[in-house]
């Protein structure tokens, strides 16, 4: 990915999509291309389009994506579907009709079977029912993958998808009744420890595993694999299967652990509760991301430094 190539980011706005910008310029590439929704709706197909014709860009980030918690997808689950599968059908036609060199698909690690085993392999995809509570968005996720895959073995594109573990860092969506659980927890605790609360009530029995990674990690994972030698790159290519690999930490823990550690980068000193009448979600969600390994990435921000940054920002954006 030479320094001067044209590079459109979808989605430069969001969590992923912003942290890819700040990596792509600190590394010292100057031509990307970035829209707001406003300037360009990736759902409608003519201006998609267009807007492909006259940029015709050599590389693109497709992390524009309509995300949401376990509320969020339970409540607008024709969105999530509908949003999705016409944001990623429109980028990724059109940049296979422009000449796009390389693509990334960024999708969710949620498009694994709710009761796989763990950590996840890649190799587990379409092995047994997904979770329920976001199967619209998952199976919309889905099909970008295997869209990446059917394009690359029908009219011999270089498209390539990464699934991402839980993800958190500036830039977030701190929306209670939408946002997923870390900057929920972020969020609710701040404002208690504002108030004086002396305790914080969280969805769930506290028990679900979950793994977290920073946007920032995420970015530079993002970057690391478009960056990839040919040879390194074809080897995902050359899968059987979709060209897809796992990015995450490798490590997880309980969510009565994760809001403890937020607990304290916060400074909240109540008690924390749990709303058991409230659905946990998957079990346990740990990537196996020995494939990214073997690419040559790693994760690299600890949590807690992670946190930090995080929580940071929300006392920038909101406080």
């Amino acid at each position: 990915m030479e320094k001067n190539a044209k590079i459109y980011v979808a989605g430069h706005r969001g969590l992923v999509g912003s942290a890819i910008v700040r990596a792509l310029q600190k590394q010292g590439y100057d031509n990307l291309i970035l829209r707001t929704h406003g300037e360009l709706d990736l759902m409608e197909q003519a201006p998609v389009r267009a807007f492909m014709e006259a940029e015709r860009p050599d590389h693109v980030f497709l992390a524009a994506a309509k995300v949401g918690g376990i509320h969020a997808n339970n409540t607008y689950p024709a969105e999530f579907i509908h949003s999705n599968l016409a944001v990623q059908t429109n980028v990724i036609h059109e940049s296979w009709r422009v000449g796009v060199k390389r693509l990334l698909f960024l999708g969710s690690s949620c498009i694994y079977p709710r009761n796989c085993p763990q950590p996840i392999k890649e190799d587990y995809l379409l092995t047994g029912p997904l979770e329920a509570t976001n199967r619209p968005y998952a199976l919309a996720k889905i099909a970008g993958i295997e869209m990446c895959w059917s394009y690359n073995r029908q009219y011999g594109t270089k498209f390539i998808a990464a699934m991402p573990t839980n993800l958190y860092g500036p830039g977030d969506n701190y929306d209670l009744a939408n946002s997923h659980v870390l900057p929920a927890l972020i969020r609710k605790m701040h404002e208690a420890k504002v108030r004086g609360d002396k305790e914080v009530t969280i969805w769930g029995t506290g028990t679900p595993l979950r793994e977290f990674l920073s946007s920032d990690d995420m970015a530079d994972a993002s970057i690391h694999l478009m960056q990839m030698s040919e040879e390194r790159y074809g080897e995902l290519l050359a899968l059987d299967g979709p060209p897809l690999v796992n990015i995450g930490c490798g490590q997880d823990q309980t969510i009565r652990t994760m809001a403890e550690i937020v607990a304290k980068t916060v400074g909240f000193a109540g008690q924390l509760t749990f709303d058991v009448s409230k659905p946990d979600g998957t079990p346990r969600k740990l990537l196996d991301v020995s494939r990214m390994t073997r690419l040559g990435w790693s994760a690299k921000i600890p949590l807690e430094a992670g946190l930090a940054d995080a929580y940071a920002d929300f006392v920038k954006r909101y406080a």
